[in-house]
């Protein structure tokens, strides 16, 4: 609807003279001009995604106190990858004022920076020292660099309709029925979810900088083989790298980071996943995703500060992957929440686990379920050995998309985080 467009056009109208102005001044008026920026991106995000949770909170509150609030009701949509466009626009005005980037003058450059249609609906959240310069340069055609987006592009399709919405068959199935599911039909259905969530994120990633690489434009990677850290610190180093360095460089280190008093510190570290938690969504079951991070975090934390040892003794062996296991184990038992967004489903899973551990009926034949167990097998052999990023394995174009005609699950499926 050219409402949509109009707001966006607003915020890229409202950031491009901020950036300008914050050039131009010091002091407390350069600072007024960063608020306004902020001010105005925050602003249509809240109204946008999170107007009718925050109403909805308030009546219930005021329920409880016998006070009746009338809010009116905005019938809106949410547009897609306004998370994402709120963030890296706010990237520009944020690194202007800190004096890291020029202010563009080039308003057709400015908005092509917080528009370039790879990674507009679901990132990578890029820094304007990144992208912006690379506007200015001369792409020429490059026979190697195009092999290799292709490559990765055939790569990250490959991941989203051959094994992200491959597993999705038996996730869907499972918790659309909670309450018929075996233990074991629920475990299997919580891992699947691990891996089917990281394939279809990851997979669009892959295609948003294989396009960008093919016009001859470098975006930053996303993921780093999240699923072999061996700590949560070192997971979310390897998750949406482009939003977890957001809030370490924009929030955590304004807050200070760990250079306060213990307990600030940590109270440092819960704000900021807290705060990523309500990022993905409008939602309860967001923010206690983002704490559960937070409280793995804390918890770690306090661990290695009691036993110091611990740490060096994960570095190799069968230590190693017990660390990998566990942190693994972790992240898979707060994606449930983050899977479930009502808390008498959540109820439901986890009663569900006191049941038999058993695989109850799926719906599926066995070798459906064993073809998507050795998909994730080798998803995992490829991470830890590294990804193929040469222009020797681009024979294994053919061969992706191969499996993406023969294996490919064409269900119209959107990406999960273009809800984001």
């Amino acid at each position: 609807m050219p409402i949509y467009l109009g707001i966006l056009g607003f915020t890229i109208v409202v950031d491009y003279f901020a950036g300008i102005y914050l050039e131009r001044f010091e002091g407390a008026t350069k600072k007024w001009f960063l608020a306004l920026s902020l001010l105005a991106n925050v602003g249509v995000l809240a109204i946008f995604k999170y107007y009718g949770f925050l109403t909805d909170n308030l009546t219930g509150v005021g329920h409880l106190f016998g006070m009746e609030f009338n809010f009116p009701a905005l019938k809106i949509l949410l547009p897609i990858g306004l998370s994402f466009h709120t963030f890296q626009a706010m990237s520009y005005t944020i690194e202007v004022y800190r004096g890291h980037q020029k202010a563009e003058r080039n308003f057709g450059i400015y908005s092509l920076y917080v528009m370039f249609y790879p990674q507009l609906v679901a990132g990578p959240i890029e820094r304007p020292q990144n992208l912006i310069h690379q506007f200015y340069e001369k792409h020429s055609w490059d026979t190697d660099r195009v092999k290799l987006g292709l490559l990765q592009m055939a790569q990250g399709l490959f991941k989203k309709v051959v094994i992200a919405d491959r597993l999705a068959l038996l996730v869907d199935r499972v918790y659309g029925d909670l309450g018929s599911q075996s233990g074991g039909s629920l475990i299997l259905a919580a891992v699947f979810y691990s891996f089917q969530i990281y394939c279809d994120f990851s997979g669009y990633s892959d295609i948003a900088i294989g396009a960008a690489r093919v016009m001859g434009f470098n975006l930053m990677e996303n993921f780093n083989a999240p699923y072999s850290a061996k700590s949560i610190p070192e997971f979310w180093r390897r998750w949406h790298i482009s939003l977890s360095t957001w809030f370490k460089d924009y929030v955590y280190f304004s807050l200070g980071g760990n250079r306060v008093s213990v307990p600030r510190w940590y109270l440092n570290i819960m704000i900021v996943f807290v705060l990523s938690g309500i990022w993905h969504g409008a939602s309860w079951n967001f923010v206690i995703w983002g704490a559960l991070h937070g409280g793995f975090q804390l918890l770690g934390l306090t661990i290695n500060r009691m036993f110091p040892s611990l740490a060096a003794d994960a570095q190799s062996g069968i230590s190693l992957w017990m660390y990998r296991l566990w942190t693994f184990s972790l992240v898979t038992l707060a994606w449930v929440f983050f899977r479930l967004p009502h808390f008498s489903d959540i109820r439901l899973f986890f009663r569900g686990l006191s049941e038999p551990l058993g695989i109850g009926t799926l719906g599926l034949k066995p070798a459906e379920i064993g073809f998507s167990v050795a998909l994730v097998i080798g998803l995992l052999i490829y991470d830890v050995r590294g990804k193929l990023r040469s222009k020797d394995f681009v024979w294994l174009m053919p061969l992706f998309i191969a499996c993406i005609y023969f294996f490919g699950v064409f269900s119209l499926k959107q990406f999960i985080y273009f809800q984001f």
